[in-house]
């Protein structure tokens, strides 16, 4: 799941919750609801619930879609941990939430040579070498090949089918 699809998926969570908070209110007898089935979504993937969790506590360094992503500070997970109570996930919680953070095409783009990377304040701490650089280059590429190739294989099995009918018709 891309992080433009969390964000989507958290901004649909925020807009039920406060349709649910709306009813709640509006209703003179409370009522029990369950949880939309998307809670729940958020609740069951440990990367989700800690990427939401720093994007609630720390906006600069974990901005929300569509801003996009900044570099992150070297050693910004030991800086992180010290906020564990704050952030209300366990450590591995944590350490899942920052690497998916730190994998995809938004955060790539932004490692850009001599981009400053930020603490968790925001505040620049360093910058993005060229090596870096290169190497967010190199993994962007790697995940477009990736996905180029799954999405052969996906296409594949479906263009198979009408060559399979038309050789199998045309036999007859």
């Amino acid at each position: 799941m891309g992080f433009e699809q969390l964000a989507e998926l958290r901004d649909r969570l925020r807009a039920e919750k406060q349709q649910v908070q709306q009813v709640k209110t509006e209703s003179a007898k409370p009522q029990k609801r369950k949880q939309p089935p998307k809670t729940k979504a958020r609740e069951q993937d440990p990367a989700v619930e800690a990427i939401w969790r720093l994007q609630k506590h720390f906006p600069l360094a974990f901005p929300v879609n569509p801003a996009p992503k900044v570099p992150l500070k070297e050693g910004i997970l030991k800086d992180a941990e010290q906020h564990l109570p704050l952030l209300g996930i366990s450590l591995d919680q944590l350490k899942l939430g920052i690497a998916v953070w730190c994998r995809g095409g938004r955060y790539w783009s932004a490692m850009t040579e001599n981009a400053p990377r930020l603490d968790l304040q925001g505040q620049p701490v360093g910058v993005v070498t060229a090596a870096q650089a290169s190497h967010a280059r190199q993994q962007a590429r790697r995940h477009r090949m990736e996905a180029r190739r799954n999405q052969a294989k996906a296409k594949a099995p479906a263009d198979e089918k009408p060559l399979e009918s038309t050789a199998a018709s045309a036999a007859e």
